[in-house]
């Protein structure tokens, strides 16, 4: 910032001229736009961000659903040049893709998802690209594929976010999800990893994923997951084998299942896209994550964030018995984010919890939106402004 003496200020207006021309020829951030003019005094001048342009939407309407943007991103891994190479913007559209894909054949993907939030003012914040870059590429290796690297990765999800800025939602009103995928998609009859791969970002704006209370259902018959599985991944032959179970759950009127382990039989693990706590006393525990539990990013920010309000945190095995002693229960995800679970029905009986917003889930969301969207001094470096 420069500083120059109400003498220089109040000058002739041909040589504050000389000024603006000066101004004009510096290379400011690009939302920091400086509003000196002949008529302005020093002490007036500010600065402040362009206003931001939104696309027509009915941002208060806002769902879980697919609303198509702008545009993706797209970088291919080939045989020949054994590496993720050329990424571009294209057009959001369908893709072209062998029929014998390894993708399409034998469902060698992987996907991952994070929002983009926009700020007070309008500037836009990423919450924690790092760990999601991280978690594609371990569960990259258990599919043998290969991975973008985090840099390739967080450059990806940024040059989406950008191009699509305009379907950000305002501040409060909704965030930009962001689905980056990794597929294999080179022709592949056999049972082998593809050849070639195919790393794609696509977004959309979207509201809250469950608008109601969270009724949930457990699951005594279908696993979600099994030891020496992808269940700790988040692989895409994940989600449609619970499709079923999940259709008749909601036919009945539950929001959502809660998954038991296969081992036993006995142990809660998950929910079909989100992680699970109990809360007793000043104790929140969540199942651990051995490997057929997703260790989700949402997760590992409130056991951060719980420990920081004092509370005691533990990961461990819950049998089901317990969840009915619980003073509070409550699921965590990207898509949900934190969300009291208003009750679980398991084998005829039903409990229900404390909601409201004096539970420790709807502090826990404050403080982690809070975090997300601005107003909450991020201490933790947990996120980036890339606008």
């Amino acid at each position: 910032m420069f500083m120059f003496s109400r003498s220089i200020c109040c000058a002739k207006l041909n040589q504050l001229s000389t000024f603006e021309t000066l101004f004009s020829n510096l290379k400011l951030r690009p939302y920091a736009t400086p509003l000196i003019g002949p008529l302005q005094t020093c002490e007036s001048r500010i600065y402040s961000r362009e206003k931001a342009e939104y696309a027509n939407v009915n941002w208060d309407e806002l769902g879980f659903a697919l609303t198509k943007t702008d545009y993706m991103y797209v970088m291919n891994f080939t045989e020949e040049e054994q590496k993720f190479f050329n990424g571009t913007l294209t057009r959001f559209g369908n893709i072209e893709m062998c029929p014998s894909s390894g993708i399409l054949n034998y469902g060698q993907g992987l996907f991952e998802g994070l929002k983009a939030y926009r700020k007070e003012d309008e500037g836009i914040l990423l919450f924690r690209p790092q760990e999601n870059a991280l978690r594609m590429k371990i569960g990259a290796d258990r599919m043998c594929m290969p991975s973008p690297t985090v840099d390739q990765f967080i450059d990806a999800v940024k040059k989406t976010v950008l191009a699509n800025k305009r379907w950000v939602p305002p501040y409060g009103r909704g965030s930009l999800y962001v689905r980056p995928l990794l597929m294999g998609t080179g022709r592949n009859l056999g049972v082998k990893p593809s050849s070639d791969y195919t790393f794609l970002v696509y977004a959309s704006p979207v509201g809250n994923y469950h608008k109601g209370d969270l009724n949930l259902m457990v699951e005594d018959n279908v696993r979600r997951a099994i030891p020496g599985g992808t269940g700790g991944i988040k692989a895409v032959t994940n989600y449609s084998p619970v499709y079923k179970p999940l259709t008749e759950a909601k036919a009945k009127g539950f929001s959502d299942l809660l998954f038991l382990d296969a081992s036993t039989g006995s142990n809660i693990e998950e929910g079909s896209a989100c992680n699970i706590f109990i809360l007793k006393g000043n104790v929140i525990s969540t199942p651990t994550t051995h490997g057929t539990i997703l260790p989700g990013i949402t997760r590992k920010s409130i056991m951060e964030i719980a420990s920081d309000f004092g509370y005691q945190v533990e990961e461990r095995a819950i049998p089901i018995k317990e969840v009915f002693d619980a003073e509070e229960v409550f699921c965590t995800g990207t898509a949900m984010v934190v969300k009291s679970v208003a009750s679980i029905t398991y084998q005829g009986k039903r409990i229900e919890y404390k909601l409201g917003a004096e539970t420790l889930a709807q502090k826990l969301h404050a403080t982690l939106t809070g975090i997300q969207t601005g107003p909450i001094e991020d201490k933790l470096g947990w996120t980036m402004l890339i606008d």
